[in-house]
């Protein structure tokens, strides 16, 4: 291939390409910014960052933290309530009666306890919506 046809290869548009504007000389122009509400992963703010939207951000990661701690607090709090409470406990029913180790009495009486709470505030919502239009 001559040096000529390899030249013309790479100025062939490709189909739907904008070619870029190039200065005298083949410099090549720097293309405009993005349009609006188009993001590019590429471009960075237009300038630094305002101490409102730092205090912001900084913000919102603490509370991920605390949230981050509170989890593993109450996870290390339910380990230890397992650990502590495995003796064997008697529960009377209306019908007879079952030996249980107590932690999954607590467990189930609190996993029930949530449950009916989701239940209760979905029919308070549920019951007190806005009229639909027709």
């Amino acid at each position: 291939m001559s040096r000529n046809a390899a030249v013309e290869k790479e100025q062939t548009p490709v189909a739907g390409a904008v070619a870029a504007p190039s200065a005298p000389g083949g410099a090549s122009v720097p293309s405009a910014p993005p349009p609006a509400g188009v993001s590019s992963a590429t471009t960075m703010p237009a300038g630094p960052e305002s101490s409102r939207a730092r205090l912001s951000r900084k913000g919102h990661r603490a509370r991920l933290q605390a949230y981050a701690v509170a989890a593993i607090a109450v996870l290390v709090y339910v380990v230890a309530l397992g650990a502590s409470n495995t003796r064997q406990v008697k529960v009377d029913w209306v019908f007879g009666h079952a030996s249980v180790a107590l932690i999954w009495l607590v467990l189930g009486a609190a996993i029930l306890g949530w449950l009916l709470g989701i239940l209760v505030t979905k029919l308070f919502r549920w019951r007190t919506r806005a009229p639909r239009a027709r």
